[in-house]
């Protein structure tokens, strides 16, 4: 299973939100390239990025710290946050981004998410951030009447790289990880599932390991690498034991 470390951007700096909520935000890292470096440092293959005030704007927002990452990291990146059209996917795709998740195109704008599954084959992830279990979208600001379930279901063919879900009710509270509701949701798939949201230690991640057969492919981890909770050589070797 593959861990990927976590780096939110707002304002041009890393920054962790405490259930989405912007007016939580906690200042980590002004500078995202020497996050990411660091989190290279230590083993990681990849790293999973969102553009949070992208997120809100419907549009990239912290375009010049995304690129600053991919021009002085060799890690690989996983990038969401108002990607919201095919040209601005692209843009990303060749500038570097190596996995682009589309969470609000999904239900807005589902015929996008299928094209750029078609046409970029293992380079598209779905985003799907639920609370309760129901879709929230627009930077989680937007309730939509869809399950996480059948939202997942929807796009069951489109041939998505992955599913990124992420239980925001426990999003950066390090309450610990839905392990019921991910395996859940990854038995229910073909599609593998990353999950997120939660993660506040080592016994976490090996929770969601013991489901890797169900279809877990791996772990978003954010505040608890931040906090110390969470050593992430010792969360890299864990899942890759």
């Amino acid at each position: 299973m593959i861990v990927y470390p976590a780096i939110d951007l707002k304002g041009g700096r890393c920054v962790r939100l405490v259930r989405g909520a912007m007016d939580s935000a906690t200042v980590f890292n002004d500078d995202p390239a020497a996050q990411a470096r660091e989190f290279a440092a230590a083993g990681a293959q990849w790293i999973h990025v969102v553009d949070l005030d992208g997120a809100f704007a419907g549009k990239p927002k912290n375009a010049a710290p995304v690129r600053d990452i991919i021009a002085k990291t060799k890690i690989k990146m996983q990038l969401g946050g108002g990607i919201r059209d095919a040209a601005t996917i692209e843009a990303w795709l060749d500038f570097g981004v190596a996995r682009v998740v589309l969470g609000t195109a999904a239900v807005k704008n589902p015929n996008l998410v299928r094209e750029a599954c078609r046409r970029w084959p293992g380079r598209i992830a779905l985003g799907i951030d639920a609370r309760g279990g129901t879709v929230a979208v627009e930077g989680w600001a937007e309730t939509a009447s869809v399950t996480a379930h059948d939202l997942a279901h929807r796009f069951e063919d489109a041939g998505a790289a992955a599913i990124v879900y992420t239980d925001i009710d426990r999003d950066g509270a390090l309450q610990g990880v839905n392990v019921a509701a991910t395996a859940a949701l990854a038995r229910a798939l073909k599609t593998p599932v990353i999950a997120s949201g939660g993660i506040a230690s080592l016994d976490d991640l090996a929770a969601l390991r013991a489901h890797e057969q169900d279809g877990i492919a791996g772990a978003i981890v954010g505040r608890a690498l931040y906090d110390g909770r969470v050593d992430l050589k010792s969360a890299l070797a864990l899942m890759a034991a």
